[in-house]
């Protein structure tokens, strides 16, 4: 299976870098993620569940961060065990490209991963169709940690955390209620 596509955050790169590195957020933007957990440098241990067509398992990897040159790019490394359902195996690259202005950060990425076992038998178009799905789902959840944070009708419009976190208030505001939950 290859994948590739890019997305718009509304975000500085860094503030984009940082949130892709932090565990507790992807763990909250992977549907099904039970675990990522830095177990060394640049290496995780993963766990998560999913379901496809009529296939459901918990797989169990390893993840590592390779060729990382902050905050512009990196490479992703994945395996996966599932038990019975089957294993899971591939690699990303992971590419920010800062925007004009204040346009935000254009994330672009390249996944090629190989499923064997019972997900195999399911066929390239169900799993390449979940694949799309767990990817657009992953975005819409990590876009949205970027979205201004809500103001209260009696609240004032900006407490001056905006000026000190060089624009970037609303995600870390959003970030750390997420990771607070």
């Amino acid at each position: 299976m290859e994948m590739s596509s890019e997305r718009l955050v509304p975000a500085a790169p860094q503030a984009v870098w940082d949130a892709l590195n932090a565990p507790e957020t992807l763990r909250s933007c992977i549907a099904g993620c039970e675990k990522i957990e830095l177990v060394g440098p640049d290496q995780y241990d993963v766990a998560m569940s999913i379901k496809i067509g009529p296939v459901s398992a918990r797989f169990k990897g390893k993840m590592s961060l390779n060729d990382i040159v902050a905050p512009d790019s990196y490479s992703i490394l994945f395996e996966g065990q599932g038990g019975m359902a089957g294993f899971a195996k591939g690699s990303a690259a992971v590419q920010l490209v800062p925007q004009e202005g204040d346009a935000g950060t254009l994330l672009k990425y390249q996944v090629q991963a190989q499923v064997g076992g019972k997900l195999a038998q399911l066929g390239s178009r169900l799993i390449d169709s979940s694949a799309k799905k767990m990817a657009d789902d992953f975005f819409a959840r990590f876009v949205a940690l970027f979205a201004p944070a809500p103001v209260a009708p009696d609240a004032p419009e900006d407490d001056g955390a905006t000026a000190l976190a060089g624009g970037d208030a609303g995600v870390v505001k959003n970030l750390w209620a997420r990771m607070t939950k």
